[in-house]
């Protein structure tokens, strides 16, 4: 049966979107280890990210470069139209580099962080698909890679011993690159009487601004508690997009586009345990508003230019449901150089079954993590982080309703990343 090929211009990034709806699920290698579970602890130089008032907690200057490579493989059966695809083995590297500096003898802490919140990518084997393609069996190119970078300056002050605030600022500059096939329903064309195929590309860039805020509070030695806040952030994207079909439609193939696209307001809370002076355990509930963000997404094409004298647009219904993580992590210090970690995390799919495709796949994930670290001295150090998302089945419905552009059938995705960082630390500061 012919499957009309209408996904939209557009996902929304993340798992491939790497999980976590469109962002990434954990910044910086201890985090990576530690099942993302940080804002309680929000100890080391990704605090900016997951709790900015973390960073009093850096009484030297410090600098830190670190990375992530994400391996994310993913597969796509439908029966019906003896589909049986499975991604390409891309691989993503997300760089990232940190710097903080004490001032006012510890008590306030500045910095500044270019790090990369949200990347993903999803390449298909034409080869697997073309019978997405109908009676034309073409080998069409299925493919997308979005980037966000998010530069954010930081300052953060400690009011005393158990007490610290902080704020950031986050620029976001995203990219996002698509090719996909696209139909042309039957008639749109004069004197032609069946589905036409064709090849849609696009390129588009885009900036937007938001803010960090947290509160970190440090009961005793042994038990801190962390609240964090990030507004949501819309990106205003441009860029230029081609699709051939149009000049059947005395219409120009290439046309300039507008677009918006947001990541949630995100709050999330958490509580860092020490039973054992060597042992820490943390705990976090992290929750995204994807309902206001990705609810629909409209696309304005500037040159193509309909009867009615309006620029098309395209909407696409995204309906995304808000979604709750629960993060688990655990630290085992085996000496004063050397440490161990683990965790765990659920992470929901925000997407529902109507609006699941195979070029932004929105899977349900249980997150398994490892990491550890050594310190070569007191000044240079080194983290690693692994982590395992094993994907659910979504086994997604033909729907009748012609509007709902679900793609039927039964959607894997597994995902694993590796991180990396070096941390050096200045000399210490005055008291």
């Amino acid at each position: 049966m012919k499957i009309i090929v209408t996904i939209i211009l557009f996902a929304m990034m993340s798992a491939s979107s790497f999980a976590n709806g469109l962002s990434l699920n954990s910044i910086g290698p201890k985090a990576l280890g530690m099942g993302g579970a940080m804002i309680g602890l929000a100890d080391d130089y990704t605090a900016v990210y997951w709790n900015p008032a973390g960073i009093t907690q850096l009484q030297n200057a410090q600098i830190a470069v670190f990375g992530t490579a994400i391996m994310p493989t993913g597969t796509y059966k439908y029966a019906a139209a003896g589909i049986d695809a499975t991604t390409m083995s891309n691989q993503y590297i997300s760089p990232s580099i940190m710097g903080y500096v004490p001032l006012l003898k510890g008590d306030l802490t500045i910095g500044v962080s270019m790090f990369v919140p949200a990347g993903l990518g999803a390449e298909w084997d034409g080869a697997d698909l073309k019978n997405l393609s109908g009676q034309s069996q073409t080998e069409f190119k299925w493919f997308n890679e979005i980037g966000v970078i998010n530069i954010s300056p930081v300052i953060a002050y400690k009011f005393n011993e158990k007490l610290s605030v902080g704020v950031a600022l986050n620029i976001h500059y995203g990219m996002f690159d698509m090719k996909r096939p696209v139909d042309l329903l039957n008639g749109a064309v004069p004197g032609e009487d069946t589905y036409v195929d064709t090849q849609y590309e696009e390129s588009s860039t885009g900036m937007g601004y938001g803010v960090s805020l947290g509160a970190l509070y440090k009961a005793t030695d042994y038990l801190s508690v962390g609240v964090s806040f990030k507004t949501k952030n819309t990106l205003s994207m441009t860029g230029d997009a081609n699709n051939p079909m149009m000049v059947a439609m005395g219409l120009p193939a290439d046309t300039e586009f507008e677009r918006d696209l947001s990541w949630p307001m995100w709050v999330g809370g958490g509580i860092a345990v020490k039973p054992m002076d060597k042992l820490t355990v943390t705990i976090d509930a992290q929750w995204s508003q994807w309902s206001e963000a990705i609810e629909s997404i409209e696309t304005t094409y500037t040159d193509w230019v309909m009867q009615d004298g309006n620029a098309m647009v395209e909407t696409m219904h995204m309906n995304w449901e808000d979604a709750l993580q629960l993060r688990f992590g655990v630290q085992y210090e085996v000496s004063d150089k050397f440490a161990l970690r683990c965790g765990a995390y659920h992470d929901p799919a925000p997407a529902p079954d109507e609006s699941m495709n195979i070029i932004f796949p929105s899977n349900t994930y249980l997150g398994l993590t490892f990491g550890t670290s050594y310190k070569f001295t007191d000044a240079i150090a080194v983290d690693f982080g692994f982590e395992y998302l094993m994907g659910d089945d979504r086994d997604i419905p033909k729907y009748e309703d012609p509007e709902i552009k679900a793609m039927p059938g039964i959607h894997h995705m597994d995902i694993m990343a590796f991180g990396l960082g070096v941390s050096y630390t200045f000399g210490k500061c005055e008291k």
